[in-house]
């Protein structure tokens, strides 16, 4: 099989042959011999923390496995080819009911393991004031315990990548330590967290921040806070949700400035509701609203609640506020998360020997748009 465009990364126009479901060669070309369409080819873009998609909630009480495989379904129609299903603060039932179908689903179709790359948990141990826990139900939110991380890491089969936690909450230290240790991503997350906190943290091996400048007080002190010491961090990887609400184009100008591309990671926060039609819905037990400009909000409040977009916006978005090349803003969703879970020697990248896995896509420089073509993984159609 042969595919030919500009190659995302590179800048360069290829013809790629695939054979056996892998990049054999990839052979620099003429631009004026391609496809008159402009087609671009590009690794598939990576999500370390999707909660669901399309309608398929991965944190209600009866979530399922098939659930889960068709989120993974509907995101590649996306251009997103590998994520870490995310499962957020909630019972210890609810939540070991979520990573159940996750991992079941991981186990019965070989498609859907090629394309969870991990699972991320967000909370439960978390700040409990108003504004770093977010839309977390307060309810359920608790101390850190080592015991209930293992029991969830055993019925996931060791596929728990990334814990988001609050530092400063009595025992995160000591759990930071020990996830270390086992091979988990500590990211620090939902925090009110004083400067030292973040450090001790950092020291016990603390590796990014998540949604750094959301679950953050509607208020904070202009400096120092947690914001700021978390962007100073240069040990810290942060994620960003760009989709125009969470942060303002200038916030995240500034921020992407601030941090440095290369630890820079576009996120999508994507919740169940992304791709469906404006409206209230429930959501973790919670009523929530879809607004007609995209946001999701808890129901008569200005708190937001998740994030109803596909990966592919955020990337679109980074273009337009942060006024980088898309060559760039690809990374952040591709190179960067793949780097953070230590998989960039596997995915992220289309390199000679690797696994066939691309997407095509055109790209509308005047609207700064993507539009999807094709998703492969593997050498195998994913449309």
């Amino acid at each position: 099989m042969h595919i030919s465009g500009r190659l995302i990364g590179l800048n360069q126009h290829v013809e790629i042959e695939v054979v056996e479901g892998v990049f054999s060669t990839i052979t620099e070309i003429k631009e004026n011999i391609l496809d008159p369409q402009g087609v671009c080819i590009a690794p598939p873009l990576i999500d370390i923390q999707v909660n669901g998609f399309a309608g398929y909630d991965l944190n209600n009480n009866d979530v399922k496995a098939a659930d889960v495989h068709q989120m993974v379904k509907s995101l590649w129609k996306t251009g997103t080819g590998f994520c870490c299903p995310t499962v957020v603060t909630g019972s210890h039932q609810r939540m070991s009911r979520s990573i159940q179908a996750i991992t079941t689903a991981l186990l019965k179709d070989d498609t859907i393991r090629s394309s969870i790359i991990g699972i991320h948990v967000e909370g439960p141990y978390i700040s409990p004031q108003d504004g770093p826990r977010g839309a977390h139900p307060k309810e359920h939110v608790r101390r850190p315990n080592w015991d209930e991380f293992q029991r969830w890491q055993e019925m996931a089969e060791g596929q728990i990548k990334i814990l988001t936690l609050a530092p400063e909450i009595e025992g995160a230290i000591a759990l930071i330590e020990k996830l270390t240790e086992s091979g988990v991503v500590v990211a620090i997350g939902h925090t009110g967290a004083e400067y030292q906190q973040i450090q001790d943290a950092i020291q016990a091996g603390a590796k990014m921040s998540t949604h750094l400048g959301n679950g953050a007080h509607s208020q904070i002190r202009r400096h120092p806070n947690y914001i700021w010491d978390q962007l100073a961090a240069d040990e810290l990887y942060a994620s960003f949700i760009v989709d125009g609400h969470h942060l303002p184009p200038s916030v995240v100008k500034s921020m992407f400035r601030a941090k440095g591309l290369e630890r820079t990671i576009l996120v999508s926060d994507a919740v169940h509701l992304a791709g469906l039609q404006p409206g209230r819905y429930q959501f973790g037990n919670r009523d929530i609203e879809l607004t007609s400009d995209q946001s999701v909000r808890l129901y008569g409040t200005d708190y937001l609640a998740g994030a109803a977009i596909e990966l592919a916006r955020g990337v679109e978005n980074s273009v337009k506020f942060a006024k980088i090349s898309l060559d760039q803003a690809f990374q952040l969703a591709t190179v960067r998360p793949a780097g953070v879970l230590g998989l960039d020697n596997q995915i992220g990248s289309i390199q000679v020997g690797r696994n066939a896995d691309y997407i095509t896509f055109q790209w509308d420089k005047l609207e700064s748009k993507i539009n999807v073509l094709s998703m492969v993984i593997g050498g195998q159609n994913r449309d």
